[in-house]
């Protein structure tokens, strides 16, 4: 074939189609679908759709478990009953005000620190970021553990003073790494600092407390739910509400940050908002699920 004679045409390859004029070729990854409605859509990755739909009925299992379980003394039959309201008063005071509300706010709270979790680690680009590496645990359990000084009652002070300390403390973790910037390493070695040295305050302000006060504190510095009720659960839920629809926007807005800071921009995201905006919300979960279910450990 000579060098002006015009090359022959390229076969459709089996499976594929032409593309038609004015179409573009379509970039959807291979494992995942594009919901669309109107002009939004989504794409879901088709692998974690299925894990999610396996989990359920695990999840379910685990709870109807944890009604029917007991260290009372009650029967499988007898949590039945009070779970439905046809048992006797005790019965139903036990599964509906005690431990139903404790199961509820169980999974709220674990719901907020995985959702946290992804995106701190997303954020610094280290599997090792977690909130608890990075100080906000360790502030929010200040917060309340300063709450109670010098109290004699041995209880917790309000929950809400968890997201408080949480924020406080990212707000000093950023300022001492320079920024929530590119080099996540440096905020997770300076979450490290600041997270031992925010601890060893709250131990000390709990070695100074009465005998009362400093046992009820440990038992919900390890992770406790005891006496959470629907006064905590439903201000959990709303939280939740607000704060998990910010959650999907940063995380697919962080996807773009795997790249430069200069390709990103080029991309139509702003950076320096989009960690913001992922750090804020990732401090309020946070923050919210160790003030009410104590500094869980990842």
């Amino acid at each position: 074939m000579s060098a002006y004679e015009p090359a022959p045409p390229e076969r459709d390859t089996p499976g594929t189609s032409p593309l038609a004029p004015g179409s573009s070729p379509s970039v959807t990854p291979p494992d995942s679908t594009v919901v669309r409605t109107g002009a939004l859509s989504w794409l879901l990755p088709r692998r974690s759709v299925l894990l999610a739909l396996c989990l359920a009925p695990v999840l379910l299992g685990v709870v109807c478990l944890a009604v029917l379980a007991s260290s009372t003394g009650m029967s499988a039959g007898e949590s039945l009953r009070g779970l439905f309201g046809t048992g006797d008063t005790a019965g139903v005071l036990v599964v509906r005000e005690f431990r139903l509300p404790r199961i509820v706010v169980g999974l709220l709270v674990g719901a907020a620190l995985g959702v946290a979790g992804c995106l701190t680690q997303t954020l610094a680009g280290n599997r090792l970021a977690t909130p608890d590496l990075v100080g906000v645990n360790e502030g929010a359990t200040a917060a309340v553990v300063a709450s109670v000084a010098g109290s004699t009652t041995g209880m917790l002070g309000a929950w809400w003073l968890g997201p408080l300390g949480a924020a406080a403390t990212a707000v000093l973790v950023v300022l001492c790494a320079g920024g929530a910037g590119a080099a996540g390493y440096r905020l997770l070695v300076t979450g490290i600092g600041v997270s031992t040295f925010v601890g060893a305050v709250s131990d000390l302000v709990m070695s100074r407390q009465n005998q009362a006060t400093a046992g009820g504190v440990f038992l919900w510095t390890v992770g406790s739910l005891n006496g959470r009720d629907w006064a905590v659960g439903g201000p959990l839920l709303v939280i939740l509400a607000v704060l998990l629809p910010l959650a999907l926007a940063a995380g697919h807005r962080l996807q773009l940050l795997r790249f430069d800071d200069d390709t990103a921009t080029a991309l139509g995201a702003d950076p320096r908002r989009v960690r913001a905006a992922a750090l804020g919300v990732a401090v309020g979960l946070a923050g919210v699920a160790v003030g009410i279910g104590g500094p869980i450990g990842f």
